[in-house]
């Protein structure tokens, strides 16, 4: 297989080749001296970002990569003719993207001018505030997750980063993400592929997850193996285990990892044979149904000794998860946490029609889950966390108020490390050496820089969370309420998130054992 060559490389022989011939046609004609000094420049420009550190685009492209930051840098009223405003760009703004990447390199976080958005149109949301501020101790911000059948509970930052698997993302982002939440003290997803090295180099906090593949876990058929599972879960860095049922982006939807992709390193982590297609079927082998679902849930908890153990869905049909509550109660078993993960979530790659048509918005699954889990007395042993471009302290108490104990992030901390939403993650073509496994590129990625911006970004948001909170009169978490929170759903007319999600809740009522057997 030919090797590839990287742009920097291009460009090296491109100078090489230039000071060659102008050195060549100098002999004949002494003015074509002149062109080197010209060439001198560019040349020192290129070595300075070749050996920088702070800016992965430049060192993957160097020079070109500048054009870029011109574009970037263009006074707002030029700009605003020619290029995207603040509020343009999909799936995350320009003012979006911003505001990460401030707080990921401890810039300047405030806005000129005012606010950009109408104010009154449909759909502009506000958060009610306080004329007596109060204060609010950010090491506060964290949550026990455990619930009553859970040994060694975990102490949980409100803001973690979300499920990104080694083969999605580059050994060198899984490595400063890992190291970037041990800086930063919360925790790191490892998504379905499994426990990397890299992920154990960094060394975050981790919450395993394992997917339909049973990767890490797995024996030769593609089973789940008791054996794999409880000697990873044992490792200290691992503090929960969160089992895939389905994502946002692609609800009930496998995936295929192709042979050509399947390296002797990434079969090694993920137990399965290098050099082979390996399916994620769409649906679990080791349970069938909600009540040998729960049955799972107890024998994981027990062989990783007692460490909390929950389940990540995006919910579809609401009876199925009625119903799961029902066995929870009946039978006295749950899990320790639900991830709820939102119809806007993102992935790497999926089909269309997945990722724009099925699967339930955020808001209306985190309301739904947390009454009906309160509607069968499970909310005091089962903790939500949220998933769904949750990347500001606004994003996070919105989510709090509807039921949210902790939140994730994927794309809020991808921009943290670099990323410019160029919309490539799919190609293998990553220019700032995030998604890719192009060693060209992901070589351009600096962990020890990157660590800290992810460090940076978590710290600054829940400063933000703090001071939000405290301008809003909420003391603790608890204090974060639906009816404090408001949108506009038509001129002169406005509605509270409680009136908005949860009105349409039936009250508590009486558990039906003839339902559950039914």
């Amino acid at each position: 297989m030919a090797t590839k060559i990287s742009v920097r490389q291009t460009m090296s022989y491109a100078f090489i080749a230039a000071y060659l011939v102008f050195l060549s046609l100098s002999i004949f004609d002494r003015q074509m001296l002149w062109l080197l000094l010209v060439l001198v420049p560019f040349h020192l420009g290129y070595l300075y970002d070749v050996r920088q550190s702070r800016h992965t685009l430049l060192r993957n492209y160097p020079l070109v990569g500048h054009l870029r930051y011109l574009f970037e840098s263009i006074r707002p009223e030029f700009r605003q003719y020619f290029f995207e405003s603040d509020l343009d760009g999909k799936p995350f703004s320009r003012r979006q993207r911003s505001v990460v990447y401030q707080r990921a390199k401890n810039q300047r976080q405030t806005v000129p001018f005012g606010m950009q958005s109408n104010s009154q149109e449909q759909g502009y949301e506000w958060i009610s505030h306080t004329m007596f501020p109060v204060h609010v101790r950010e090491e506060d911000l964290r949550v026990t997750v455990g619930s009553s059948r859970c040994t060694q509970p975990y102490n949980a930052s409100i803001y973690n980063i979300s499920a990104m698997s080694y083969g999605s993302l580059s050994k060198t982002a899984v490595k400063a993400l890992s190291a970037g939440a041990k800086l930063g003290g919360f925790a790191h997803n490892t998504g379905e592929g499994g426990v990397s090295p890299f992920h154990i180099e960094g060394g975050g906090d981790l919450i395993w997850q394992i997917g339909t593949g049973y990767f890490g876990c797995r024996d030769k058929n593609g089973d789940f193996s008791e054996d794999l599972f409880k000697a990873q879960a044992a490792h200290p860095n691992i503090k929960m285990v969160e089992i895939k049922l389905s994502q946002g982006a692609k609800p009930g939807h496998g995936g295929i990892l192709p042979a050509a992709k399947n390296t002797p390193e990434i079969a090694a982590i993920r137990k399965v044979e290098p050099y082979t297609t390996v399916a994620s079927p769409p649906a679990h082998a080791a349970f069938n149904d909600q009540f040998t679902m729960l049955l799972f849930i107890e024998k994981l908890r027990v062989l990783s000794d007692g460490k909390p153990v929950g389940i990540k869905l995006c919910i579809g049909e609401k009876q199925e998860f009625d119903r799961l509550c029902q066995e929870m109660m009946h039978n006295n078993m749950f899990p320790d946490f639900i991830t709820i993960d939102g119809a806007e979530g993102g992935t790497g790659a999926a089909p269309l029609e997945f990722t724009d048509s099925l699967g339930m918005p955020l808001y209306d699954a985190l309301a739904f889950a947390h009454s009906t889990l309160k509607k069968y007395g499970l909310r005091n042993e089962v903790k939500l966390v949220a998933a769904g471009k949750i990347i500001t302290a606004v994003d996070i108490i919105k989510a709090i108020s509807l039921g949210a104990n902790i939140c994730y992030s994927a794309r809020g901390m991808m921009f943290a490390l670099g990323c410019i939403q160029a919309l490539q993650c799919d190609s293998g073509r990553c220019p700032v050496g995030i998604a890719t496994q192009d060693a060209n590129l992901y070589k351009g990625l600096d962990v020890a820089d990157k660590q800290v911006r992810v460090a940076n970004f978590h710290g600054n948001t829940m400063k933000s969370t703090v001071e939000v909170m405290e301008a809003c009169g909420f003391a603790t978490l608890t204090d974060i309420k639906p009816d404090k929170i408001y949108r506009r759903i038509e001129q002169g007319k406005h509605a509270t998130f409680k009136e908005l999600y949860f009105s349409k809740h039936a009250a508590p009522r009486e558990f039906s054992t003839n339902y559950m057997l039914n």
